[in-house]
């Protein structure tokens, strides 16, 4: 489905126009056409319409005339359209677009100069780009040697930290050993205590019997 914000292309002709001379009216847009092939005014002003519809142009009134504006940079308009191109003409190489951009014409000292500046940054965007692959990669390196030493070490702290765990499970599992056994020897010392001191009751109650009962013979007796 085709992207209707996009100019065509006798639209992108007439914003070059006001690129190139700024801000224009439909009759000077006419005379500036880059291709030079001769129209009428009305379709050049059904042009600049369907722009400002598009929100790529803004119209302002001067005078009996309208000018026309462009509402966005260049780069912004011919990005787009100039990767679609690259991707379906050259299958993605800006490499062969340019080559067969060059063949197309002379250029100027000034585009020259221009695309010299370009060709400049980009040879150093790639250089930083691969300074930057570099540098994350000997990080990562770095990142897991050090993962790679601290392993070992924390082997050795998860195992004494087991070793601790299982001491303190293990006192505190005596401990408890020792209270119970404890809690059993007071239970049985009472138990001890009260069958001695029925024995000694039943003792003591045995003799005052006998001592009664020897009482009450003696008495009979007399």
């Amino acid at each position: 489905m085709p992207n209707t914000t996009l100019p065509s292309d006798l639209e992108l002709q007439a914003l070059t126009v006001l690129y190139t001379a700024g801000p224009s009216t439909v009759a000077t847009v006419l005379d500036l056409l880059p291709d030079g092939k001769p129209r009428a005014y009305t379709t050049i002003l059904s042009v600049m319409q369907s722009l400002e519809r598009k929100g790529l142009v803004r119209a302002s009134r001067e005078g009996r005339a309208y000018v026309y504006h462009p509402t966005r940079n260049r780069e912004r308009i011919v990005s787009p359209l100039a990767k679609e191109f690259v991707q379906n003409a050259f299958g993605g190489s800006v490499g062969d677009a340019i080559l067969q951009i060059l063949s197309t014409g002379a250029l100027t000292p000034d585009e020259k100069s221009a695309v010299e500046r370009e060709l400049k940054k980009h040879r150093a965007m790639a250089a930083k780009k691969k300074t930057s692959k570099k540098k994350a990669a000997t990080k990562r390196k770095v990142t897991k040697r050090k993962v790679a030493k601290k392993a070992p070490a924390r082997k050795v702290a998860r195992k004494a930290v087991k070793k601790k765990a299982a001491k303190k499970k293990a006192a505190k599992r005596k401990v408890a050993r020792k209270a119970v056994k404890k809690k059993a020897a007071k239970k049985a010392a009472r138990k001890v205590a009260r069958k001695t001191a029925k024995k000694a009751a039943k003792k003591t109650a045995k003799k005052a019997a006998k001592k009664k009962t020897a009482k009450k013979a003696a008495r009979r007796r007399r």
